[in-house]
């Protein structure tokens, strides 16, 4: 398992890729397999763990990517892998020179055109698509199949009843809308906890449109969060409001709150549609004004059922699933044939 060298696996607070490699790693020990995990050195894992760098390279660039990719590949061909499973484009560039053992590739990102161009040449990876969204504004692969993200649902906790808060928790950046969950709260009367830190790309559009709005009575700034904080605050929250203004490939926050019996109310962009199930896991609001009058005391929210929802979010998202069926796309490569129970461990990069 490559994972990248910009955070460690798990990653501290903000970090999507390297959460979904931690989990899949975690999982696939406790199935018995052999899993060698190349990340940085701060890492954490029950995995047999290869590092280049003792830390997390941030802020990302190319030449750390490289460096971290081809370091591990030069190991790999040193050694027995049945399958790779990486999380970084380089990968791809190197299977060139690296004809075995299989390589799967898990896209994590939205629609690139440098990188759908680059894709357009890899014939030998198998591909991952996170969400039927993704996979549908991506350009055809000749091998790509869509499994969705999942978490251990232990680490979650499900209250009965909320508190009277919505929240907010992702990168403080437009396409994710911090400043429209501000303003439907102000306009629904209830207050918010917003959760995130300012990447520098999106430096410029915090100062114009958040900090007046993070200053106003009704708005909590929590700045960047782990799981340690974020844990009760999805636990107790009234909501979720995730009004995107872009194609969300995933989102690993909506299963995290829909874990938490937390319903998420969202915009109907990229993967929402087929992540919440209405009425069951969240609600989808058409524009500003249904999301307001979905949080509204009196609203739908008044009667929603946390403990179904959680039973809902285990069912579709929960690690042993994502698990299985990633399993099942390696037990595939590594036998060329229709996967079936394992007896003895296999190992897998």
């Amino acid at each position: 398992m490559i994972s990248t060298p910009f955070l460690a696996v798990p990653p501290r607070d903000y970090g999507g890729t390297e959460l979904v490699v931690h989990e899949l790693v975690e999982g696939l020990v406790r199935r018995g397999h052999d899993v060698t995990l190349f990340a940085t050195g701060d890492s954490h894992t029950s995995a047999e763990l290869r590092s280049l760098f003792p830390s997390a390279q941030w802020p990302p660039d190319t030449l750390s990517d490289l460096d971290h990719v081809s370091w591990a590949v030069r190991r790999i061909l040193a050694d027995e892998f049945e399958v790779v499973h990486a999380h970084s484009a380089v990968a791809l560039a190197l299977r060139r020179i690296m004809r075995h053992p299989p390589l799967v590739y898990t896209v994590h990102h939205a629609r690139d055109e440098k990188l759908s161009g680059f894709y357009r040449n890899c014939h030998d990876a198998v591909f991952v698509a996170i969400s039927h969204d993704q996979a549908r504004r991506e350009l055809q692969l000749p091998r790509l199949t869509v499994i969705h993200h999942g978490l251990d649902p232990s680490r979650f906790a499900c209250a009965e009843r909320s508190s009277d808060y919505v929240c907010f928790v992702s990168r403080m950046a437009e396409v994710k809308g911090p400043h429209t969950a501000i303003d439907v709260s102000a306009r629904a009367g209830v207050p918010i906890r917003v959760a995130g830190g300012v990447h520098p790309p999106d430096k410029r559009f915090a100062d114009r449109e958040l900090a007046d709005r993070l200053s106003q009575d009704h708005v909590t700034y929590l700045g960047s969060i782990g799981l340690d904080v974020k844990i009760p605050l999805l636990r107790d929250a009234r909501a979720l409001l995730a009004p995107i203004h872009w194609d969300e490939p995933f989102g690993l926050v909506l299963i995290e709150a829909m874990l938490s019996g937390c319903p998420v109310v969202a915009f109907p962009k990229g993967s929402v549609p087929e992540l919440v199930d209405v009425g069951v896991t969240g609600f989808i609001a058409r524009d500003e004004d249904e999301m307001t009058a979905m949080i509204r005391p009196g609203g739908p929210l008044d009667q929603f059922d946390r403990k179904r929802c959680r039973m809902r979010a285990i069912e579709r998202f929960s690690r042993d699933r994502m698990v299985e069926e990633h399993e099942r796309l390696y037990l595939r490569l590594s036998t060329g044939r229709p996967s079936e129970p394992r007896r003895q461990p296999s190992r897998v990069a």
